[in-house]
This record gives C-alpha cells, sequence and structure tokens, in this order.
C-alpha cells in the first residue's frame, strides 16, 4: 500500500506516524515544498526572540526519526493530481502513484492590496525563510510596523515587542483579533498593549508604503533566500513547556554601519505617515489549492471533506488548513486554520486511510493566545447565536474578562481575558453540550462560578458526546 501526503507540517507528520504505526509495511512518502525538516510556523516566534535556534522549530527533535520510521521526505512542490491515473506530479518532472493520497498543504499568507507591499523590507512572518529574514533586522529600538492584529498577528506582536523594537500596529478592525474577542475583550487587549509600550492603531488601513531609498519592488519569481545564518551551539532538545528552556547564544546580528534608518514611510487612512525600518504583514491566510484546478477534487474555501475527512475523490483525504470540514458547533462547512484541527485531522484521516473508518465529530474552535503576558481564550460560538443570551464579567483595572454565550440552556461560546482556571471547564461544557437548568441563570449572573456549575451539572449528566 502506498500512501502519499502532500504537505510536512503538523497533520502531514501525525498522519504519516498514524499510519506507520496502524501498518508496519505500508509505503509513505511525505512531499514537502520548503527545504527545510519538518517545523512548526508556532515555534518561529520563540525563534525570533532567541529563545531557540532553527532546530528547536522542528516538529521531531531526533535527527534521523523520519529514517527509523521508514517515512520518505521528498522536496518539491507539487503541479498537479491525476485522479483518474492515481498519479502525483512535481514541478521537477517527478511523478509518483499512491493507493491512497493525504493533501495537508496547509495555507499561504494574504498579500493585502496595498500599493508597495512588495518592497524590500516589508515581510511576512510564516516560513522559517521569513523568520530568517526577519531575525537578521531586528535590533533594540528598530521601527517595525505591524500590519494586522489577528490571531498570527499577536503572535508575532509579541516576539517582535520582546525583542525590544519601537513597534506599531495597524488593525482594520474596531479592535484586536478581531475574529476571537468581542469588542469589550479586544479593545482590553489594546489598552494592554499600549501600556507595554506598543503603539495601536485600530479602524485603520494602511494606504500604501514608499520606499525613502529608491527601492523597487521585486517581482516574487525574481526574489532569492537570503543566506542562511550561523547555527548556535547547543540547541535545546525541547522547547515547549519545558522546565529546561533557557535562550540561546543570539543567531543573527545586525551591522548598524550599514542599516539604513527607516527606508519605508507607511501611508495611514487618517493622514498619519510613519518612517519604519520594517513592515510584516499578517493580513491573514488561504487555504493552498490552486494546483487542484482540473484535478477533480472539490474546493470551495478549502477541500470539501465528509465525516472521515475524505474529498470527493474515493481515496484522497484532506486534513488541516487546506481542509473546508463541518464546524462542532454550526455543523456548517467551514476552515479552521489552528494547529489542534491541524493535528486531530491528521490522526483521523490517517486512521481512515488505514482501513480504521473513524467518524470526524467537526472541528471545534478554540483558541488561546498570549499577547505580552495578558492570556485570552475563545470556545466555540464566542459571539453569541441570534436566539441566545449571555452573562458577563468585566474587572477592566485587572484586565480580567468573561462572557458566555447560551443557546436555551446549553453553554454554546465563551470569552475570558485574564482568568485561565477555567479554560478545561469551558471547552467541557461546550463541547459536550451540557444542559444547565438552573445553572444557566446563576452563571449569568455570576460568570466566576464555572466550576461549581460544571461539577453540579456533570455528576450525574451522561456526558458521551453523540454525532449530531
Amino acid at each position: 500500500m502506498q500512501h502519499i501526503i502532500i504537505g510536512a507540517g503538523p497533520a502531514g507528520v501525525i498522519a504519516a506516524e498514524t499510519l506507520r504505526r496502524k501498518d508496519p509495511f505500508c509505503s509513505i512518502t511525505i512531499i514537502g515544498d520548503e527545504p527545510e525538516a519538518p517545523y512548526s510556523r508556532m515555534a518561529i516566534p520563540y525563534y525570533l526572540i532567541q529563545k531557540i535556534g532553527e532546530e528547536g522549530t522542528h516538529l521531531r527533535k531526533t535527527q534521523d526519526h523520519f529514517r527509523q520510521l521508514r517515512i520518505e521526505l521528498l522536496q518539491g512542490r507539487v503541479q498537479t493530481i491525476d485522479t483518474r491515473r492515481h498519479l502525483v506530479k512535481l514541478e521537477n518532472g517527478t511523478q509518483r502513484d499512491f493507493d491512497n493520497l493525504l493533501i495537508a498543504t496547509g495555507s499561504r499568507p494574504l498579500k493585502p492590496p496595498v500599493p508597495g507591499i512588495d518592497l524590500p523590507n516589508v515581510h511576512n512572518c510564516w516560513t522559517l525563510e521569513d523568520g530568517r529574514k526577519i531575525a537578521s533586522q531586528l535590533a533594540p529600538g528598530t521601527k517595525v510596523l505591524l500590519l494586522g492584529a489577528g490571531f498570527i498577528g499577536c503572535i508575532v506582536l509579541e516576539a517582535l515587542a520582546l525583542r525590544g523594537v519601537n513597534l506599531t500596529v495597524v488593525e482594520m478592525g474596531d479592535r484586536m483579533v478581531p475574529r476571537m474577542m468581542n469588542k469589550t475583550a479586544g479593545g482590553m487587549i489594546k489598552t494592554w498593549c499600549e501600556q507595554k509600550g506598543v503603539a495601536v492603531h485600530t479602524s485603520t488601513k494602511v494606504m500604501k508604503i514608499e520606499s525613502t531609498t529608491g527601492a523597487q519592488p521585486v517581482p516574487e519569481e525574481q526574489r532569492t533566500p537570503t543566506a542562511e545564518p550561523d547555527k548556535p551551539k547547543g540547541f535545546l532538545a525541547r522547547f515547549f513547556g519545558s522546565s529546561e528552556v533557557k535562550p540561546v547564544e543570539q543567531t543573527t546580528s545586525v551591522d548598524k554601519t550599514k542599516h539604513v534608518k527607516e527606508p519605508l514611510l507607511v501611508h495611514l487612512d487618517n493622514g498619519e505617515i510613519l518612517a519604519v525600518d520594517m513592515v510584516i504583514s499578517a493580513a491573514g491566510v488561504k487555504p493552498n489549492t490552486d494546483f487542484l484546478q482540473g484535478s477533480g477534487i472539490q474546493v470551495n474555501k478549502g477541500i470539501l471533506v465528509d465525516h472521515h475527512l475524505q474529498t470527493n475523490v474515493a481515496g484522497i483525504y484532506a486534513a488541516g488548513d487546506v481542509a473546508e470540514g463541518r464546524d462542532f458547533s454550526t455543523w456548517n462547512l467551514d476552515v479552521h486554520a489552528i494547529q489542534p484541527t491541524a493535528s486531530e485531522h491528521g490522526r483521523v484521516a490517517a486512521l481512515n486511510m488505514a482501513g480504521e473508518q473513524t467518524y470526524y465529530r467537526g472541528s471545534f474552535n478554540m483558541n488561546v493566545l498570549d499577547t505580552l503576558g495578558l492570556i485570552s481564550t475563545s470556545f466555540g460560538l464566542w459571539m453569541g447565536v441570534a436566539s441566545g443570551d449571555s452573562g458577563e464579567f468585566h474587572d477592566p483595572d485587572r484586565f480580567h474578562y468573561i462572557n458566555l454565550e447560551f443557546e436555551d440552556d446549553v453553554m454554546v461560546g465563551a470569552t475570558t481575558l485574564g482568568m485561565t482556571q477555567h479554560v478545561g471547564v469551558l471547552r467541557g461544557l461546550i463541547q459536550n453540550r451540557v444542559q444547565l437548568g438552573e445553572w444557566k441563570a446563576r452563571l449569568k449572573e455570576d460568570p466566576t462560578r464555572l466550576m461549581e456549575a460544571f461539577l453540579a451539572c456533570t455528576q450525574s449528566a451522561n456526558m458521551t458526546w453523540m454525532p449530531r
């Protein structure tokens, strides 16, 4: 049995490892289009703040991990998929046939329609190569404008602020993290950032970016990678949640004698013109589906998948940011571009590819964000439903906030800020659709009584989840 996985991110790697556990004798190939070992994009901010080196971003820390599992890593960009002949064709001419195929190609950064967005010193922060370019120019006092304050933008924001740059954030929405936080919570995050020395412009657009050095935009096809910085010594073997995490020695340096100060002018729609050294764009992402044109695989926003993460073509599956499947809360089709969803997609898709029929219960909307030490979370239908009601606790002086959203006597969504003790309880109540009964009124009056409500309502309740 030949399994091919397109995409070397968390979904692809977990799928490959799951397939190997289920079938010791099958053939497994991961095709990745970056010249890197499989790595986590979520680790790039740790690389920017020099807590880890490049090896610290790798998904698996053992050098021969994939070789030991007999998983082939093939570098190349897939050009087309021949679904009739079960054939994958790469741009370099390589062809591979498959019995089962998993498409886990992830997403790519959106390019906002801003004149000057292709100028030098305007970067995304999406790939490890992007991280190298940005890190090579960071120094205390460097003036950086961050375009976008969504989930990804705020992760990048924290890394930049910790590097001591002079940081300005510009967000089109009326609050920070507008797809995760309501107006109250998003406004509190803005106030928090401003108190930490970050300038934040909400309800503001970048109209154009100009170069003060005469530099011209570089066409994407003519761009060349920057030289890889020297590898630091003593890489950490593990980095997430480890008590042994210590800063590694600096991986990049800036030649201040050659550093051109403030080479860019950024024009805002409020009339302000900001002089900065660098612009980082974090204006959202889009699923990588362009190569599927003409394949017969159905695509909407992402690749449409069923309850087993299979596409409309038998034997072809999709997982992660590229997959559009059922939302747990609404049962509508949607793309959830978050790493926990990608990881679960990879596992479930692989089980089905191995012949072990596994039902996917739908993607659960769950976000946890650390913004300069302020933890925010959102779950499920955090924005509420038309027929529902809510309860709110708000302590702006301590940056504490809870908002609970209800439909009938079931909690369907929640938002918190600065209060992490309820994260597991909120997820349990929402995902298990626990009927709250008289506790709904109590929670509307005082949302901080979540633990009491959870214990009272689940001790005798049947917590077994049933599919719709």
